[in-house]
């Protein structure tokens, strides 16, 4: 682990810490059991002055991260449902051709979001560092490089296969501890007349609706459209539309070539919003630290009162995001006895840090409990679908944010 002394996005040394979460456990670092040695790490954040990037002080070796991961896009049916769109939004704005040209997908997971590509007709290439998941795109028809994207790793394609008409990085460049290396090898890869997709959680989002749970030692930035088009107009890459996803609770999905425009009428309309409502401004940010534990304190008092009127309380979706908010609030197995989740990687294991055992849906279920968690609340919806249809249960469910904690009852 090593302490930053220079800004990930614009390398100048003016950062100014403003929250700090305390030392907690990689977020997905799942136990086998719950006595288990794991490490802690210190989580906090701090702001650039000069660019006004939000992002963690401290880097994790990424070969410890990503080697070997349990996030498994497929599992979600948002993300599914999703790939599709995507997919027609991202051909609507390319050039490419079926027969010469091929789409590459950097941080790729399973292939979920390349799978709607294949099947349009597309040659496709997954690039992604974590072996056991590239196995699973293999297995399902998704040609998978297992290998950390990087600048060098982009040119060796390139002389491979040529460079690519259509680039899409999903959720992975807020993760990327060498963000100008990365970008550097996405510009490298990107055909002269190509057009590249980012997507990141939005941090104007994570500020509005007090996403703390977003902060862990994966997720090393947390950008503006500011920010992030900086990063890109380093490398020769101009950013000309914009749009939202609903992935992670709330993202932006903007679009870059190498030639410079006047953008869209969506891109201007965010460029003056950021501007107006300050989302740059460090006071904003400090003012998102004191309100994360507030939240604390609220939740946890809505946790106590339902413990001591005797209700069973369980929770749902072992996400990293709820590792954060576990270890946040000291929220352990004596108040929450099991999570359910459907990923098979991460049943019968432990959460890391809080050590409550992971177990399929069905055997929480079987518990009968009184009120269940939705830690993954933004899939909230989704969960609480499959409870009611599944399940058909009709007992409460606390949802933790966005914003305030609260208790609904099953409709």
């Amino acid at each position: 682990m090593s302490k930053i002394t220079n800004c990930r996005v614009c390398d100048r040394d003016n950062l100014k810490p403003f929250f700090d979460l305390g030392a907690q456990p990689l977020a997905n670092s799942l136990l086998k059991s719950p006595n288990e040695h794991e490490e802690f790490y210190p989580l906090a954040l701090s702001w650039c002055s000069d660019c006004n990037l939000v992002q963690l002080e401290e880097t994790v070796d990424p070969k410890v991260l990503f080697t070997n991961y349990v996030w498994v896009t497929g599992t979600s049916k948002v993300a599914n449902q999703y790939a599709e769109k995507f997919c027609d939004r991202l051909i609507a704005r390319t050039s490419i051709n079926k027969e010469k040209d091929y789409v590459l997908e950097v941080a790729s997971n399973d292939g979920t979001f390349l799978l709607p590509f294949i099947k349009q007709g597309y040659k496709v290439l997954g690039v992604d560092p974590a072996e056991n998941i590239a196995e699973i795109a293999e297995k399902s028809g998704v040609p998978t490089l297992c290998a950390f994207w990087s600048d060098a790793a982009a040119k060796d394609l390139v002389r491979e296969r040529g460079s690519a008409k259509t680039i899409f990085a999903r959720n992975v460049l807020p993760h990327v501890a060498n963000t100008r290396d990365f970008v550097a090898g996405l510009a490298s890869a990107l055909d002269k007349d190509g057009v590249l997709a980012i997507e990141a959680h939005y941090a104007k989002i994570i500020l509005d609706e007090l996403h703390y749970d977003s902060i862990y030692h994966e997720h090393l930035c947390y950008f503006t459209l500011k920010n992030l088009e900086r990063l890109l107009n380093d490398f020769g890459l101009f950013v000309f539309d914009i749009e939202k996803s609903p992935i992670s609770g709330g993202s932006i999905v903007v679009y870059a070539r190498k030639t410079k425009s006047d953008g869209s009428q969506e891109l201007l309309k965010y460029r003056a919003q950021e501007k107006s409502l300050k989302i740059n401004e460090l006071s904003n940010w400090e003012e998102f630290a004191k309100h994360a534990h507030a939240h604390k304190d609220k939740l946890l008092k809505i946790l106590s009162d339902s413990k001591t009127d005797g209700k069973k309380i369980v929770g749902w979706g072992a996400s990293a995001r709820s590792s954060t908010l576990l270890n946040f609030c000291g929220i352990n197995s004596i108040i929450i006895s099991i999570i359910a989740d459907q990923a098979p990687l991460k049943q019968g294991l432990y959460t890391a840090g809080t050590h409550i055992l992971i177990e399929k849906p069905e055997v929480v279920m079987n518990q009968n409990p009184d009120v269940v968690f939705i830690l993954g609340w933004n899939f909230a919806e989704e969960i609480m679908e499959r409870l009611r249809q599944d399940f058909k249960y009709r007992g409460e469910y606390l949802i933790p944010l966005p914003n305030e904690p609260r208790v609904i009852a099953s409709k």
